[in-house]
């Protein structure tokens, strides 16, 4: 990314900051292992609950749903859902909140309305595996943006990590043909994957706001600006009461409505938060790449995509790659 997204300070201080904040109290070794481990477990299921918006947006589309009123209803159900239990863990902290008043803004611009757009885009021109892999690239502009901006240079173990993780999620992914590939189309995904690369990075960023706090206001600023959009006829806005055909079952279209909301929104960027104030930018959005997995899984359980061999080994490799990133971050400030 170009720009400080999230509103940070530069230099020592603000690197001095982050580290403080990613330092957890109490003895080194055990707090420190206990934190990773439940930021692996947030970001773990945070790619699975992020991995069904896929197949549930799939059958609202099939039955008659834009895309753009898919994700707006997604994205404004999810940030209600957390409102309550944001106003409880601010506990009156309003200040706190007025002052994070900016970055509450642009995370939903940027990390929830950007990257939903963009992509939206994207696969009007390209392939939605073409896509995808344009877009899940945000781990190496993550590492990146890191070392431009706080000159937090990666080891040998983390490149080598990320270069088998994403060949790894090439397999999954099982991309064919040899069509030509759009030009606009490029551009609209590498602009997903900047907003894919600003979520783990303004994520991890210490604002003093609970994880529920920052995913409520940024997912309801993000909703909204949709929904200008659609008002506006920038994003086609349409919904249909029609039912919803999976795989060997049919429900009525308000399930996987709150699917949407409840699940991929309000769990998903909750979990995604607290994996990335745990790991780190660099380490979460590596453990991100899972969702592809999941998502492969979801569309064989729901949409009957059944993986292919391929498939299987590319998520052998995405594994073995988060686990040597692990293995080159173990000691690093995240």
């Amino acid at each position: 990314m170009t720009h400080d997204i999230g509103g940070s300070g530069s230099g020592p201080a603000a690197v001095a900051g982050e580290r403080a904040a990613a330092t957890p109290p109490g003895p080194a070794g055990a707090s420190s292992g206990a934190r990773a481990t439940a930021g692996i477990a947030f970001a773990l299921l945070a790619a699975a609950t992020f991995s069904l918006s896929g197949p549930f947006a799939r059958g609202l589309l099939d039955a008659g749903w834009t895309a753009g009123a898919a994700v707006t209803v997604r994205v404004l159900i999810g940030g209600a859902v957390l409102a309550l239990p944001a106003i409880l863990a601010l506990r009156g902290r309003w200040a706190l909140l007025r002052a994070n008043v900016w970055s509450l803004l642009v995370y939903g611009l940027v990390a929830v309305a950007g990257t939903q757009l963009t992509f939206f885009y994207a696969v009007s021109y390209l392939d939605v595996g073409v896509a995808l892999l344009i877009e899940f690239l945000a781990p190496v502009a993550v590492v990146g943006w890191m070392w431009a901006r706080h000159g937090r240079r990666p080891g040998l173990l983390t490149c080598v990590g990320g270069v088998v993780a994403l060949g790894g999620l090439v397999l999954v992914l099982d991309l064919a043909g040899d069509g030509g590939i759009s030009v606009p189309g490029v551009l609209w995904a590498l602009g997903a994957m900047v907003g894919a690369a600003g979520y783990f990075v303004m994520s991890a960023r210490p604002t003093g706001l609970p994880p529920v706090a920052l995913a409520s206001g940024g997912l309801l600023a993000g909703g909204v600006s949709l929904l200008v959009a659609g008002l506006v006829g920038v994003v086609p806005l349409r919904v249909a009461a029609e039912a919803v055909r999976f795989q060997g079952f049919t429900i009525p279209w308000w399930v996987p409505v709150l699917g949407l909301g409840v699940v991929t929104a309000a769990v998903a960027y909750v979990a995604g938060i607290a994996a990335s104030r745990r790991l780190g930018a660099r380490l979460a959005s590596f453990v991100g790449l899972t969702e592809v997995m999941f998502a492969v899984l979801a569309a064989w359980l729901l949409l009957g995509q059944a993986p292919a061999p391929v498939q299987i080994v590319g998520g052998a490799l995405i594994l073995a790659g988060i686990v040597t990133v692990r293995a080159g971050e173990r000691g690093l400030p995240v």
